[in-house]
């Protein structure tokens, strides 16, 4: 309830900025680049060279292409690259293009009860964690992080039975915290797990696995469908997240020494 009446007034103060003629682009994003501090290192940028101001909503990948398509945003940058395929195949944006990549983790209590510490192999690990006693809290929240577990459930073939699977409906940050508490796993992208306050109550158990790539695609809402969108903003900021200029400020972002995405974009034709 609270998320929503948030969402409300964030677009009850968006829209008649952007009505009023002010230089403003209204973006929806994960969480992770939010969190992290991605976007307070980038946007400054952009803002200073174009003069227009970013409004961000940071949700889930799912809310945040959902916003897309209804026109409540300009532009977003999300990692769900299966659903961002179907939501330009299905004309509710444009230009999709590449723009980094990191890679999800799986974090347990250091204990690891589990035995799954060390491994690359996540679809093994997963089938492991399901006929042990740990617990697994999900997102549950239609994410891009939520879409490729469930996708890795699937995999597997397997999945913990209730009550040791908790679904939250939470974002990210939330969610690690929740699995400290409960001396749970969860999946997590490295940019939130690093710049997470309390990552020492969780430890990165398995990663490297090559399924566990986390690619990041940013995509203008089709101005066709919905003709009061910034496009002009919306391309402003496609362009210059993958230029040369925004890729190399990307790859310089790295909190306390650490490269949490690395650019992808490819060259202008």
């Amino acid at each position: 309830m609270i998320k929503h009446t948030v969402l409300a007034l964030w677009l009850c103060i968006a829209a008649p900025l952007a009505l009023a003629g002010s230089p403003v682009l209204r973006l929806s994003t994960t969480t992770s680049t939010d969190n992290s501090g991605l976007l307070a290192w980038l946007l400054p940028a952009f803002e200073a060279k174009t003069g227009t101001k970013v409004q961000v909503l940071a949700v889930g990948s799912g809310k945040a292409l959902e916003l897309a398509k209804n026109g409540d945003v300009d532009v977003t940058l999300v990692h769900a690259r299966a659903a961002e395929d179907r939501f330009v195949a299905e004309g509710h944006g444009v230009d999709r293009r590449d723009v980094m990549y990191n890679d999800f983790l799986l974090v347990c209590p250091p204990s690891d009860k589990a035995d799954i510490k060390g491994g690359s192999d996540l679809i093994a690990a997963l089938r492991k964690l399901a006929s042990s006693e740990v617990r697994f809290i999900s997102r549950g929240d239609n994410s891009g992080t939520d879409q490729m577990e469930q996708r890795y459930w699937k995999m597997a073939g397997v999945r913990p039975p209730p009550p040791r699977y908790l679904s939250a409906g939470l974002g990210m940050a939330q969610v690690l915290g929740m699995a400290a508490e409960l001396q749970a796993c969860t999946l997590t992208d490295r940019a939130t797990y690093a710049t997470w306050k309390d990552r020492g109550a969780l430890a990165i158990l398995v990663q490297g696995d090559p399924r566990m790539f986390n690619p990041y695609g940013i995509i203008a809402v089709n101005p066709a469908r919905h003709p009061g969108i910034n496009e002009r903003a919306a391309r402003q900021l496609i362009d210059w997240i993958t230029s040369s200029e925004g890729q190399a400020r990307m790859a310089a972002f790295r909190p306390n020494g650490q490269q949490l995405f690395f650019p992808s974009a490819l060259p202008a034709r």
